[in-house]
């Protein structure tokens, strides 16, 4: 049986590896694998100091959302931490891609930290309605004063290696592309004396900010007071000012799980898992590609796709031809200009909804008045066809969510702006009659773009959730 977290000895430095594709999620073989090998790397009696990398395009990039939901299985990833600050030997790590999350809290748990150019480092679980619960919110504030921990914490915000470097998170910068490289010399360098290690939670506390905490404070009672994870980031932080780190970690597991039994964490992750692929049509074969597009008419979107098609292999034109495969038809454009062989996909706004039917394409993209995800209607086309059209969209840096028959997008917009009251109740209402008529893949669709175009609160989960469990609680309580 392969482990995803690897120990080998390079002359006198033992080198931890982690190898989990495609993200290095923090999943429970490899919160095990690392306690495993620093175990290992401790008792290896030919190793003076210990190296942790991670392969593949990113250092961990957080945790394994299969086991969101689930029952935790040890060992925590708090546990973890603790084992890699009590190493006897020196622990480095070399950061590459991204650190975020449990990621940045392992980098964290360790001795000293090199970055390789272009890493980010983060703490975002604020965006999921959590805190950072395996020892950030007390470690961080150590290396960065409280101030700068807050801004990073209760926004989720990703900083630079340069950024990380400035604030203390990161020791060190490497010019090299390689991890591995880049962790042995800092080790060498660091058993010549040149670099000392420190552990992170034997740190001083910091010093005790109060100005900052109400600053922030206010700044959340007046920009989203109804949020709840951001003000337990806040009481976290705090507790890392007066409190030993034993201490301050049990309060942060307290305002975690906390944050965990909240309605909105549910809502959130929701809102997540909807926003992972909504431009999968059930079903579809992926084979078929879309390389060669025409852009007919004049449209702002145009612009974008073509920026971003100067770095994928789409050939982008303003008329089409033979070798043709897909028009994108602006407002007032000739469908007819475009050969009886390519997929026809006409452009409209999502207050348009009533020329839809009109349409003589085989496929519309609803363009909603804010945010960047738009819609991409089947109308009288394949799955196969209109994926591949989803695909070619996603590859130019625009978003999609896929429906079929009629628009998802267009009927909310409707709804929350028809000026008869609440355009939340609205959208929830219209929710449960659109599930009905079967124009969404997934129901989630609908929450997304709810979402994402027309301001629906993102801890609520969307409108079709809400008004799911408005009618699960109406049922219990018939029944």
């Amino acid at each position: 049986m392969t482990t995803p977290v690897t120990y080998q000895r390079h002359d006198d430095v033992g080198v931890i590896s982690i190898d989990n594709p495609p993200v290095n999620a923090l999943g429970q073989a490899v919160r095990q694998g690392l306690v495993d090998a620093v175990t290992r790397g401790n008792e290896d009696d030919q190793a003076r100091a210990l190296l942790v990398v991670a392969k593949g395009r990113t250092f961990i990039a957080g945790a394994d959302i299969r086991e969101f939901g689930k029952p935790p299985q040890p060992p925590l990833l708090t546990d973890v931490i603790c084992h890699l600050e009590a190493s006897a030997k020196p622990l480095v790590v070399a950061l590459h891609g991204t650190a975020l999350g449990g990621g940045l809290e392992v980098a964290l748990g360790c001795q000293f930290r090199v970055a390789l150019p272009g890493t980010r480092v983060g703490l975002p679980e604020v965006k999921l309605g959590l805190l950072p619960g395996a020892g950030g919110t007390q470690r961080l504030p150590r290396l960065t004063g409280v101030e700068a921990a807050l801004d990073l914490i209760t926004s989720g915000r990703f900083a630079s290696a340069e950024e990380a470097l400035t604030l203390g998170i990161i020791d060190t910068l490497s010019d090299t592309d390689s991890p591995l490289e880049a962790g042995l010399a800092v080790v060498r360098e660091m058993l010549a004396g040149t670099f000392t290690p420190r552990v992170t939670g034997n740190l001083p506390a910091p010093s005790a900010n109060p100005d900052a905490i109400a600053d922030y404070r206010a700044r959340l009672e007046a920009e989203d007071p109804a949020l709840y994870s951001p003000f337990r980031c806040i009481e976290a932080i705090a507790a890392s000012t007066d409190i030993s780190l034993n201490a301050g970690l049990r309060r942060e597991r307290e305002l975690f799980l906390a944050c965990m039994d909240s309605p909105q964490r549910a809502g959130l992750i929701h809102a997540f898992f909807a926003a992972r692929t909504p431009h999968k049509v059930p079903g579809a074969d992926e084979s078929t590609a879309i390389t060669r597009v025409a852009l007919l008419g004049q449209h702002p979107l145009f612009q974008q796709l073509e920026r971003s098609a100067e770095r994928t292999g789409v050939t982008l034109s303003a008329s089409a031809d033979a070798s043709t495969q897909a028009c994108l038809i602006a407002p007032a454009a000739e469908a007819t200009h475009c050969p009886e062989a390519c997929l026809r996909i006409a452009l409209i706004a999502d207050t348009q909804a009533s020329q839809l039917d009109t349409l003589d394409t085989e496929l519309a993209l609803v363009l909603p008045a804010r945010g960047a995800l738009a819609e991409l209607v089947s109308l009288d086309t394949e799955p196969t066809q209109q994926q591949a059209v989803a695909n070619l969209l996603k590859g130019l840096h625009q978003g999609v969510v896929v429906s079929h028959r009629g628009s998802l997008l267009a009927a909310l917009t409707d709804a929350a702006g028809d000026g008869s009251g609440d355009p939340h109740a609205a959208m929830e209402a219209i929710s449960l009659i659109l599930a009905d008529r079967g124009w969404s893949y997934r129901h989630s669709d609908i929450d997304l773009l709810a979402i994402e175009a027309l301001g629906y609160p993102r801890h609520l989960g969307g409108p079709h959730r809400q008004a799911s469990l408005a009618l699960s609680d109406t049922s219990e309580i018939v029944s």
